[in-house]
């Protein structure tokens, strides 16, 4: 798959110069990126959810997913949950959901470009989105939501404060959109993957349809397979591994296997 927005890098230089372009904010004389990034080890993986994954009539499922995974959870302080609370903690444990993982560290997206070494004869992507472009085209109650608050991105406090279904979530429009979101800093995870989750007023929506449509608010940045272990050792050397994305023994030890592991 490739888009007219694809930009090739040939250097580790060139993809740290890439990831940050754009990013100077005259209005406040700061260096603040609006993209969103997500990395993956293959150039040729599509921006489906784990919910499009499930496959059959997954669109049919996804309340009884949820509802369900609320109702067995037993979690201490649940009962101050909003609705938006357990779709993220849901997706965090791995239950198929429509969000899609996204990070606001070009660095966090370059470590899961080049952590998989299984995968490092394909040419690996990280995806960049304009967040503050994508949310122009929100329905007005959320553009209001955003401009009451001075953010380019929502909190769950914030969608709650719109919507506390996936019903009236998705009777917001008729024409499917997609916001951008920080999932509550629960856990060390969270916080070290700098997270952000994309969400589609539509479960059957596949988010490149809807960038497609306005092709300004995005870039595909491809990392050839030839520079994925340099990318990969100078990462290691700036702590960014498995050990600080995924803190705790289970991260500790994928990064001593693929760090010792053989090239």
């Amino acid at each position: 798959m490739k888009t007219p927005d694809d930009i090739v890098i040939h250097s580790y230089s060139e993809l740290i110069e890439e990831l940050y372009a754009e990013s100077w904010q005259p209005g406040i004389g700061r260096f603040r990126s609006n993209y969103a990034f997500r990395g993956l080890s293959n150039k040729d993986y599509e921006l489906t959810t784990t919910l499009i994954r499930l496959g059959g009539n997954y669109y049919d499922l996804e309340t009884h997913l949820l509802r369900n995974f609320a109702k067995y959870a037993r979690i201490d302080g649940a009962g101050a949950y909003s609705f938006w609370d357990w779709l993220v903690l849901a997706r965090h444990h791995g239950l198929p959901t429509r969000l899609l993982d996204w990070t606001l560290s070009p660095f966090v997206a370059m470590h899961f470009a080049t952590a998989d070494t299984a995968r490092y004869e394909s040419d690996g992507v990280i995806w960049c989105v304009d967040t503050v472009h994508v949310h122009r085209s929100l329905p007005v109650v959320l553009q209001a939501e955003l401009k009451r608050e001075g953010a380019y991105v929502f909190t769950v406090e914030m969608l709650s404060n719109v919507s506390r279904s996936l019903k009236t979530f998705d009777e917001l429009s008729h024409e499917a959109f997609v916001l951008f979101f920080e999932p509550p800093s629960a856990n060390e995870r969270i916080i070290n993957q700098f997270a952000l989750h994309s969400v589609i007023s539509d479960p059957r929506a596949v988010l490149l349809d809807i960038l497609a449509k306005r092709p300004e608010s995005y870039k595909r940045v491809i990392i050839p397979s030839s520079l994925k272990w340099e990318i990969r050792d100078k990462l290691d050397q700036a702590n960014i591994n498995e050990r600080v994305v995924f803190p705790g023994l289970d991260g500790l030890c994928k990064w001593l296997a693929r760090h010792y592991g053989p090239r």
